[in-house]
């Protein structure tokens, strides 16, 4: 699995963080996608990594700018934090 941080301008609320998990979920094929309008941050769980300019695309259209992208592997935590 493929985690994507999004550092996000513009969030003010909660209303923000769901119009942006929206957008991700109607243009990506994802497992998860959370927001969060304090620290300015969106991170994704999907299987495959996301084209990065159709990311920016889709996010900036929303009237929101991202700052930066960042791709990680994401290692799922078993019981009491042990990878699996």
């Amino acid at each position: 699995m493929i985690k994507t941080i999004l550092q996000i301008d513009g969030m003010a609320c909660g209303m923000c963080e769901s119009h942006i998990n929206d957008t991700v979920r109607k243009n990506f094929a994802v497992r998860k996608v959370s927001s969060s309008h304090k620290r300015g941050v969106t991170e994704i769980l999907s299987e495959q990594p996301l084209d990065e300019e159709k990311l920016r695309q889709a996010i900036g259209g929303t009237g929101y700018t991202v700052r930066s992208v960042e791709t990680q592997e994401y290692v799922k935590k078993g019981l009491f934090g042990k990878k699996k």
